[in-house]
């Protein structure tokens, strides 16, 4: 985001947002329903319906800032919406999920726990 910025979390939330929110509706969305603090060292990501947008908010010394993605086609792969209303990434996470890998949908090798080698 902004060059010099300290990032400790990325909190993407999960159900889409209405994408006629500014800086102080989605600013009042983290504290009240993610009932987060807006002023972290950290990234709030929203997705609009269709997932083709997508707004990062965060606080940067004395003000907020706030980035925004369109898509000209495709979608953003999104996690469904479940009990929790935020899912923590890495910045990693996120830069993949800009570029348009679907987190969700690759899973890594199964983990095998053997007792023996022969």
């Amino acid at each position: 985001m902004h060059p010099g910025s300290r990032v400790s979390a990325v909190y993407l939330c999960r159900a889409p947002v209405d994408f006629r929110k500014q800086i102080d509706g989605l600013a009042a969305l983290v504290e009240q329903e993610l009932t987060m603090n807006p002023f972290a060292d950290a990234l709030y990501v929203f997705v609009n319906r269709q997932r083709t947008k997508m707004k990062i908010l965060y606080w940067h010394r004395n003000g907020f800032c706030l980035w925004q993605k369109r898509l000209e086609q495709q979608r953003f792969a999104w996690p469904t919406a479940d009990d929790a209303a935020t899912l923590c990434l890495t910045l990693q996470e996120l830069e993949w999920l800009l570029e348009g890998f679907d987190l969700w949908a690759n899973k890594p090798h199964k983990t095998l726990n053997y007792q023996a080698v022969s």
